[in-house]
């Protein structure tokens, strides 16, 4: 289990004219500012309060800082150096928590793992693709694998095409998913808008 971010907040206090200068636990100096920052029960200056990486003035990105081996970080180097968001889904290697990924169901996937895992095809919003047994598939290999599995729609001397059709595109829709924006998908469910080939109608479906 991810252990929980080692996160503290950072205060800015004004520095009453009449009050005894406090030290600050980055330059051991006397803060004679109008301002300063109070973080882990600590005060300081604004320029000595940084980031132990990136050397960014932390007041100024946020008011959280992070902590962790004894470093000060600001929450993107937290992220870079001791961050986790899990497993890639398709390669099963570990995605830092910093990265952009795509998420269908309860997987989640690197951007460049995010394809079709029989063709390698990768998708487009408003592409449809399928999670079948876990794997991403394109329709094109998701109907075939229909095929091969011999499904055959239930109908009999009354049913009409569309009747047929409408078992297909149901048959289809079970397990589909539309790519919205990057980085989110969305559950399929009309079987009107699965059967309309143009991809901006099938947006957020």
């Amino acid at each position: 289990m991810q252990k929980k971010e080692k996160s503290f907040g950072i205060q800015m206090l004004s520095v009453q004219p009449d009050t005894k200068p406090k030290g600050c636990a980055g330059c051991n100096r006397k803060i004679k500012d109008r301002y300063l920052l109070k973080a882990l029960d600590k005060y300081w200056h604004e320029d000595c309060l940084k980031c132990a990486c990136c050397d960014c003035r932390l007041g100024e990105v946020g008011s959280t800082l992070y902590t962790k081996a004894n470093l000060i970080l600001c929450r993107r180097d937290y992220l870079r150096l001791f961050g986790v968001t899990g497993n890639c889904a398709a390669c099963s290697k570990l995605i830092p928590a910093f990265e952009m990924v795509m998420r269908a169901k309860d997987n989640v996937y690197h951007l460049d793992c995010f394809a079709c895992q029989l063709c390698n095809q990768r998708f487009c919003v408003g592409d449809k693709f399928f999670l079948k047994n876990n794997m991403i598939l394109c329709q094109t290999d998701y109907e075939e694998g229909l095929m091969k599995e011999g499904y055959a729609p239930q109908v009999d001397d009354n049913s009409t095409f569309s009747d047929y059709l409408v078992q297909c595109l149901e048959k289809l829709n079970k397990g589909a998913y539309v790519l919205t924006v990057l980085g989110q998908t969305t559950k399929a469910t009309s079987v009107s808008r699965i059967s309309n080939h143009n991809k901006d109608s099938m947006q957020g479906v």
